[in-house]
Order: structure tokens, then C-alpha cells, then sequence
């Protein structure tokens, strides 16, 4: 992509949308709602589940597209925000509200319904959105420069290396010396996470979203403000689709080979994780502004996703509380709802794996009828 200096911007209109972008956020939302509801995960089909360690499945690519769709958001949204001629004042404060209510979400979806908050998780998907929101806008407020993002990119990606890769974990010695690079739980992320909140970890002794894993978050929030910042320039359209699909087949390439030293890894958010998960998110953008900006392929086909992608916390969060309700709730001594739900309903349609997906599909749809009230009466809700 060009540099900054020789490319011109033009700032988005106060009413524009992007519908590729509106239509990719539903499309990942609505997955992510799939995967983390399967009939049962161990029986579910690989590929709706998380890589158990090192390696990369597609529901690896839900969390890492999100970041990455917020972050050109956040360029587009300022971009008005400054056509409008909104004080700095007022979006510092709009800003600052919306981490906090999207912090406390998350602790509400972490608790619900029981809240013991002697064990109560602290991070969550949810507050690293917020880490990664509250940062990738205070740099949209302080400058719309291509440069200190790139530059950043490159800090948090290296950074996060050396890291994990150079500084020796108290107790256990140097990674790779003295024992395996990237071991499950003799590494930096979870030694600081177990004595930052001990006894409040997702995995006990270990957190996938953990507080040194939220540096190259971060830089997948970067990436999005990258190439908000491209589809911001005065270029054709068609040289911004090139260099979109270019530069995902590069970072491809790139976290492929980075991963032969620093292994993919969701759960560490490694940063050939980074490159890797993010290559597949400028190839899925490149592919929906093709579509729906070039080619103008609107239709039906778009609705289902603009209902999810226009309320994507909303419909996040609902599905997290109903996830849980359906979990807690016992139909008998040894069943949850949810459990007696699939296994009387779905374990024997087709294979298991078959039935779960089934399942997941189902209660995706359940979760989509509340956000396709709101759309349908235009209530959109914005943190």
C-alpha cells in the first residue's frame, strides 16, 4: 500500500456505512455464536472448536476478524465523528464510557446467573475488546497518520516475541533452555495472569485472554485500522481490492513462516497468529467489498448478516446469557436443559458431530429473532 504522503484521503461522510463491512461483521458475529455453542464439544466437528494448543482451526479466525472489523470502524466512526466537527472532549468521554460499560458486560456475562464473586473471571472476551477498543481509539484521536500504526504493529508483534521468547518465567528458567517454547503453563502469559488473579483463570491455570495477550490483540486491531485507513484513500476501488487481497495471501505467507519459530497459538495470541488469523481477515474483507462496494452483489442474501452486524454486542451478549441459562437450568439430576435438549433431540440426527452442528445452527437462530426485532424497528444499539 502506498505511504501516507502520497496518497489522498478523503473523510467519510457523516451518514456513510460501508454494507461489506456492516455484512462481515454479522457474518462473523453469527459465527461466533455457532462455534460457542456446539451440541456437545467434544463430539462437535473440528473445526467448530478451538485449536486445543498450537495450530489453527476457523474458530480460530472469529475473535482475531472481530478486532480486526472494529478497528476499521473505529477509523470510519471518527472519520464522521471529525466531519461533524465533534469536540476532542466529547469523544474522549464517549470513548471512556464505552470501555467501561463494555468491562462491566463482561463481568456480567462472566457471573450470570450465580455471581460468586469470590471466584468471578476478570478477563473475558468482552473486556479485551474493551483493552483493545480503549487503545486502537485514543491513537484514532490523536492522529489518523498511517505511520505511528505501523510502527506500533511492528513494536507489539516483535515485543510480544522477545517476550515470550527471551525473558526467563521466575522459578522455571529460560524458554527453549529450560523447557519447551510455549509450554502450556510454564510461560510469561500465564505466570503473570496466575498472580494477577489467581483462582479466576478461564483454565484454571491459564487465561486465553489474559493481560500480556492483549498487547498483539491489539495489533489485530491495528491491522483493521490499517486498512480503514486504505479504504479512507481517494483510490479506485478496484486498486483498493488488489491491494487488500495482495497484502492478506502476504500476511499468510508471513505468519506461516514466522510459525515455524513462534508457533501459532490462539490462546497465546501469538504473533504469527496475528499475521496469520489477520491475512484471512483482509482476504474475507477484500472478498465482501468486492461483492457488495464493486460488484454491488445487494440482495437478500445480506439481510440475516446486517441484522447480526448492525447490534453485534448486543447479539453477543444475548447469546453468552442464554448459553449460560440453558447450562445452569437442570431438567433433572444429571442434565442440564442444554444437555437434555441435545441429547433427546439431535445426538442422533446423522453422526453426533452432525447433530451438533445442527444444534449450534439452531440456537444461532434463536439468538438472531431478538436482534432481527431490533433491526426491524431500526433500534440499534451503540455502547
Amino acid at each position: 500500500m502506498p505511504s501516507g504522503s502520497e496518497t489522498q484521503h478523503v473523510a467519510p461522510k457523516p451518514s456513510s456505512r460501508l454494507l461489506s463491512i456492516d455484512v462481515m461483521r454479522g457474518i462473523t458475529v453469527g459465527f461466533m455464536i455457532l462455534v460457542n455453542n456446539n451440541g456437545q464439544n467434544e463430539l462437535a466437528y473440528r473445526a467448530m472448536n478451538h485449536s486445543p494448543w498450537n495450530g489453527f482451526t476457523p474458530t480460530d479466525l472469529v475473535f482475531p476478524t472481530f478486532l480486526f472489523i472494529m478497528g476499521i470502524s473505529i477509523v470510519l466512526s471518527f472519520g464522521a465523528r471529525k466531519a461533524q466537527s465533534t469536540p476532542k472532549s466529547e469523544q474522549l468521554l464517549h470513548i471512556l464510557r464505552r470501555f467501561a460499560l463494555l468491562v462491566l458486560l463482561g463481568l456480567v456475562v462472566n457471573g450470570f446467573p450465580y455471581f460468586h464473586l469470590d471466584t468471578l473471571r476478570i478477563y473475558g472476551v468482552l473486556q479485551r475488546i474493551a483493552v483493545c477498543y480503549l487503545l486502537a481509539s485514543l491513537l484514532q484521536l490523536l492522529t489518523n497518520r498511517i505511520a505511528p500504526r505501523i510502527v506500533l504493529l511492528v513494536l507489539a508483534l516483535a515485543g510480544y516475541w522477545v517476550m515470550l521468547r527471551w525473558i526467563p518465567v521466575p522459578g522455571h528458567g529460560m524458554p527453549v533452555r529450560d523447557f519447551p517454547l510455549l509450554d502450556k503453563d510454564i510461560n510469561l502469559v500465564a505466570y503473570v495472569d496466575r498472580h494477577i488473579f489467581p483462582h479466576r483463570l478461564y483454565e484454571g491455570t491459564r487465561d486465553p485472554e489474559g493481560l500480556l495477550s492483549d498487547l498483539p490483540s491489539f495489533a489485530s486491531t491495528l491491522l483493521g485500522m490499517i486498512a480503514g485507513w486504505w479504504l479512507t484513500t481517494a483510490r479506485p476501488s478496484l486498486d483498493k481490492f488488489k491491494s487488500l487481497a495482495i497484502s492478506g495471501v502476504l500476511m499468510l505467507a508471513a505468519g506461516l513462516l514466522w510459525s515455524q519459530s513462534f508457533p501459532i497459538n490462539k490462546k497465546l495470541w501469538t504473533s504469527s497468529y496475528v499475521l496469520y488469523a489477520g491475512g484471512w481477515s483482509v482476504l474475507i474483507l477484500a472478498a465482501c467489498y468486492f461483492a457488495l462496494e464493486i460488484k454491488q452483489w445487494k440482495g437478500r442474501w445480506t439481510y440475516p448478516w446486517l441484522v447480526f452486524g448492525t447490534n453485534a454486542i448486543t447479539a453477543y451478549v444475548l447469546s453468552e446469557l442464554l448459553s449460560s441459562a440453558v447450562s445452569v437450568f437442570h431438567v433433572n439430576a444429571s442434565q442440564s436443559f442444554q444437555q437434555f435438549v441435545y441429547s433427546g433431540f439431535f445426538y442422533h440426527v446423522g453422526t453426533p458431530a452432525f447433530g451438533s452442528l445442527v444444534y449450534s445452527i439452531l440456537f444461532a437462530a434463536v439468538c438472531w429473532i431478538p436482534a432481527w426485532l431490533l433491526y426491524r424497528r431500526r433500534i440499534f444499539i451503540k455502547l
